[in-house]
């Protein structure tokens, strides 16, 4: 018996790694690209920001005030004379800030939720419950109420700043897990019927084990896409409490109390509202297009197309 000659070209090769296929769906779309461009700018900007213009964002110049763009003050000056590109820098770190803590913990509380009621049935009714309650609740009413309630006493535990941002964080977080919830809780049920979730089970799996190693890798996809949505709004809720005055102190800048701050000054001086705005309006874009790349690319009907 004569061996057949072996043709190179059909020699096996290692499967292709999925997220590379990830990244080929993901740069097609030329919307996500640009976001994804835009936001790591943003990134950039608010953190090497400082080493670059080194002027104190609260230092005060009275003789310089109202001042509009110049090269000594390229976004020019508010009515006290600081700088508002200092500003709006600083700005940016709190605002992102807030976004990126209370999108992880609107993700943590959204993800265990959304298992434990797609997972366990006789949670399921509980949780799914307890979760169209919180989406029927008001949502400004009840950020406004939180806010009154424990501003205080945050304040004079953790400070003027920190009091506040961990008060902001978790009002947001704790309002903004239900859509995750429910999304990982259809997923995780369609996922309990699969077959490698039905032969790790026959074969003893520990419930822990099957959630750890086999449901929340394959739920990942939607996660991914709710926390770039997450966290454009949790730039917009923070944006709006601290333009309501019930965000940050006043010395303390982000982009929602430096439009505030702008407000007053529409008239006479318009670019003062223009800059945070901008700021604000084009970093929830550019996230939104993130994860709508994300989610196309992530979906394995549409990859590879």
């Amino acid at each position: 018996m004569t061996d057949m000659p072996v043709d190179e070209t059909e020699i096996i090769r290692p499967p292709r790694n999925q997220w590379l296929d990830v990244w080929d769906q993901f740069k097609t779309h030329k919307g996500a690209l640009m976001g994804a461009a835009f936001f790591i700018l943003i990134l950039l900007a608010v953190t090497l920001g400082p080493l670059i213009w080194s002027i104190d964002p609260t230092y005060i110049d009275i003789r310089a005030r109202n001042q509009g763009p110049s090269f000594a003050h390229p976004f020019g000056t508010d009515q006290l004379g600081r700088d508002t590109l200092a500003r709006m820098i600083a700005g940016g770190q709190v605002s992102l800030a807030v976004g990126m803590t209370a999108m992880a913990l609107a993700l943590v509380l959204g993800t265990f939720i959304g298992v434990l009621a797609g997972y366990f049935k006789r949670l399921d009714g509980a949780l799914m419950r307890m979760t169209d309650l919180f989406l029927a609740l008001p949502l400004l009413p009840l950020l406004l109420v939180i806010i009154m309630l424990f501003r205080d006493s945050l304040r004079s535990a953790f400070g003027p700043e920190g009091g506040i941002f961990i008060l902001i964080v978790g009002v947001i977080g704790i309002t903004s897990w239900m859509q995750t919830a429910r999304i990982v809780r259809g997923d995780v049920l369609a996922l309990k019927e699969r077959e490698f979730v039905l032969a790790a089970r026959s074969i003893g799996t520990p419930a822990y084990r099957m959630i750890l190693r086999h449901v929340l890798p394959n739920v990942l996809s939607p996660i991914m896409v709710s926390a770039t949505l997450g966290i454009a709004n949790a730039i917009i809720t923070e944006s709006a409490l601290s333009f309501l005055g019930l965000g940050f102190p006043s010395d303390f800048p982000t982009w929602g109390r430096l439009l505030f701050d702008s407000t007053d000054y529409l008239q006479q001086y318009p670019e003062r509202v223009l800059w945070p705005g901008l700021a604000i309006s084009l970093t929830v874009l550019s996230v939104n297009y993130i994860g709508d790349g994300l989610r196309d690319a992530l979906d394995p009907r549409i990859r590879g197309r």
